[in-house]
């Protein structure tokens, strides 16, 4: 492999995206830059489903170390089709607002047959390099130290090292804008996350705090120091604490209590009096806010037993390193915003590769639910809606399966799920009957949120989640459901059109097929018909036995009755079409008395007549022309198709016809008919070429008279035994499906 470059090409399939992610993984792991390999392998399958889902063809994923940048680009087949810009309001163009999260930079090429998605990522190591300073910098940040000096922490240096914080976690910060601190303190949970419960998950916020507090001790030379953290509703909790701090609990603290000095930014000097103080119970102490882009975070303390213990310049000595600390703190948080955000990302992917590999309606929906319960919400219910039922409920799913049934009846029994275009909160479990509401105990008073499913420009159903009434949504939850609704949407849409697809092909198939098959005197008769796939193609193979008028010169009660089994060139529609063409032709010719040869050449040039509409044919048609006590007399063509076989009672197998030109190719074709004597016992047994070229490996069924082999096993069977013989062993023959419809027609003198 080229160390410089790499290249692999994918089918549009979803299995293809997983298969892009391990190829991207092997080759940075192989070029030695695996701590780029999660950014990279995220970005790569968002653009691989983004080709996937909309431009809907196979796609090239090439690699390249460019300049020091890792560059990796996504390309398509269908340069004619658009994709949305990276917003919060983007509803195609999946996974491009991701894109310009993770990556350096990225952009969009085209040329005449193509279209390429393409992203650059840093090199592990080179931002490093190019900021030794910033690195330094914050090394000393981190400690505490007082050996920068003043000018290190100056305002505007504490200004740039604050911008560069920001830069490093804007793109991760839920979308949250910068305000004032008085807009921030007890504010919702997706602003910019201020709570202590997020900076104590954090190993690197934890360890920062601890050096903090000692180093405040230090330099103070006090008895007793402490970080304390703001909550989500004002109220304060204990960070970290070291010396008599670590003694003694927190009482009762808000953000509320604190004096102006610490709304404005500044440290502050008191004695018992202050409301700090009498928490910590501390006859004086120093105290200086730490902010994270205007909004409290918390304040750092140092505290004393002695009354007037610490003066205005111990408070100012606390406000420089209060804003090292910060710096510390901020960059902790992000960091872990960083790897929260990953995550969900990862989720996101992983739903999404889930979502694309199932065709079920039902089982998406129940897929939908299962992913969302219980990462993002205690439960979830998906209802649909249809031209026929505006909303059903149709699946449920709860965290604990003893609570299952009461929602299940609360949400029966509670108001239609909204026909809203956005998510919000939904107030609809209220409206149940008030016994109902009992009966579902807690789960009656949860909060939820709706979020509709919307596909093709509407609305085709709704997912409803909720949580308890003490356990609130953050923003991140709200976002990332809605962006899995999304995902779930296309794939529920995707799984309706298959479903109808498929129901379409099934009748259409099911029409080209004859309704039954008749009895016939002295001759036993067995078919199958197998279509290759998921049923959601009409497939080109075709059979039919049916009985064709009185027989000429015989008595009133006797009558003739011809076969044929063909095969048209192709699946689908067209395919179809040929299908129906030709075998309600056989029969309306058959009607009019005309030979066997001459059906087939009508049949002929009606296919020729159809122009580029028409397909090419392959045909075994047969009469059986004469019955008597020893066997039947069969006249037979076999028009490009594979030549029937005939097994007699000993087990010998020998061809029945001789090989004529196709349909639909030539004009002026003359075809004769072959005479096969069926003695009784014999067996004559006529395939499409699903049969004889089915495959294992390199072998076809066929090959070194392999179907005569297997005919000869079949001596002494009833038709219906051989034709079923003969299906076991074509599906037994290769380990994967067959990827050819498989018709086969039997009939047995008896």
């Amino acid at each position: 492999m080229d160390r410089q470059t790499a290249s692999a090409t994918f089918p549009s399939t979803a299995a293809a995206v997983a298969d892009a992610r391990r190829f991207v993984r092997k080759v940075l792991a192989d070029w030695g830059v695996d701590e780029a390999s999660d950014d990279a392998v995220l970005a790569t399958s968002e653009l691989a489903t983004n080709a996937i889902a909309y431009a809907g063809t196979s796609f090239e994923v090439s690699c390249r170390l460019e300049d020091g940048d890792i560059k990796i680009e996504v390309r398509d087949r269908h340069p004619t089709r658009g994709i949305e810009m990276p917003g919060v309001t983007a509803s195609s163009g999946r996974g491009l607002p991701s894109i310009a999260r993770l990556a350096a930079s990225w952009g969009v090429s085209y040329d005449r047959r193509t279209k390429g998605v393409w992203f650059r990522l840093p090199r592990p190591g080179a931002a490093e390099a190019a900021e030794p300073g910033a690195a330094a910098g914050q090394d000393t940040a981190t400690a505490g130290s007082e050996a920068a000096g003043p000018a290190a922490r100056g305002p505007r240096e504490r200004a740039a090292r604050e911008r560069a914080a920001r830069d490093r976690g804007d793109q991760a910060r839920d979308g949250a804008a910068a305000q004032g601190r008085e807009g921030g303190i007890g504010g919702d949970v997706g602003d910019v996350p201020v709570a202590g419960d997020r900076l104590l998950r954090s190993p690197a916020a934890v360890e920062a705090m601890e050096d903090g507090v000692a180093t405040v001790r230090e330099t103070l030379g006090a008895e007793g120091a402490a970080v304390l953290l703001t909550e989500r509703d004002g109220r304060m909790i204990m960070g970290s604490s070291a010396g008599t701090a670590a003694e003694l609990p927190l009482g009762e603290l808000s953000v509320a209590g604190l004096g102006p000095a610490a709304r404005a930014g500044s440290p502050w000097v008191a004695s018992g009096a202050d409301p700090t103080a009498t928490a910590l119970h501390a006859r004086s102490l120093a105290a200086a806010p730490l902010e994270s882009q205007g909004r409290l975070t918390g304040v750092v303390v140092a505290v004393s037993s002695v009354p007037g213990r610490f003066d205005e310049a111990d408070g100012a000595r606390l406000g420089r390193l209060a804003d090292e600390m910060s710096l510390s703190l901020e960059k902790a948080r992000v960091g872990e915003l960083e790897r929260s955000w990953r995550g969900w990302l990862s989720f996101v992917a992983e739903a999404s590769d889930l979502l694309a590999g199932t065709l079920d309606q039902e089982r998406t929906m129940a897929l939908v639910a299962q992913l969302v319960v219980p990462r993002l919400a205690t439960w979830c219910a998906v209802y649909t809606v249809t031209e026929a039922e505006p909303d059903r409920l149709a699946y449920v799913w709860h965290a604990d399966e003893n609570r299952a049934d009461g929602l299940r009846e609360l949400l029966e029994h509670a108001g239609a799920a909204p026909p809203m275009e956005g998510p919000g909160p939904w107030h609809g479990l209220a409206t149940a009957p008030p016994q109902v509401r009992a009966a579902a105990g807690d789960t009656a008073a949860d909060q939820v949120y709706a979020f509709p499913l919307i596909a093709r420009g509407r609305r085709i159903g709704t997912i409803v989640i909720g949580r308890p009434p003490g356990d609130r949504f953050p923003r991140s939850a709200i976002e990332l459901a809605e962006e899995l609704s999304r995902r779930a949407a296309l794939a529920v849409d995707n799984a309706r059109l298959f479903s109808a697809q498929t129901a379409m092909s099934s009748a259409l198939q099911r029409s080209l097929l004859p309704p039954g098959i008749p009895e016939i005197p002295g001759l036993e008769v067995a078919v199958v018909y197998d279509p290759a796939g998921e049923g959601s193609e009409v497939g080109g193979d075709f059979y039919d036995v049916f009985e064709s008028g009185p027989a000429q010169g015989g008595p009133a009660a006797a009558s003739r009755w011809r076969f044929a089994i063909g095969d048209v060139c192709g699946t689908g529609p067209e395919a179809a079409a040929v299908t129906g063409l030709a075998r309600h032709a056989l029969r309306i010719l058959a009607a009019e008395d005309m030979s066997v040869p001459a059906v087939l050449t009508r049949l002929n040039r009606l296919i020729l007549g159809e122009g580029e509409r028409g397909r090419l044919l392959t045909l075994l048609h047969g009469e059986i022309a004469a019955r008597n006590p020893g066997g039947v007399r069969i006249r037979l063509t076999s028009a490009g198709h594979p030549l029937p076989l005939v097994l007699d009672p000993e087990g010998g197998v020998r061809e029945a016809a001789t090989a004529q030109p196709l349909l639909g190719v030539f004009d002026g074709v003359e075809f004769h008919t072959d005479t096969v004597d069926l003695r009784r016992g014999e067996v004559l047994l006529c395939v499409t070429d699903g049969v004889t070229e089915r495959r294992a490996g390199n072998r076809l069924l066929g090959d070194g008279d392999g179907l005569e082999r297997l005919l000869a096993g079949c001596t002494g069977l009833s038709a219906g035994a051989v034709a079923a013989r003969i299906q076991r062993a074509v599906r037994d023959f290769g380990p994967e499906p067959s990827n050819d419809d498989i018709a086969l027609i039997v009939l047995r003198a008896s």
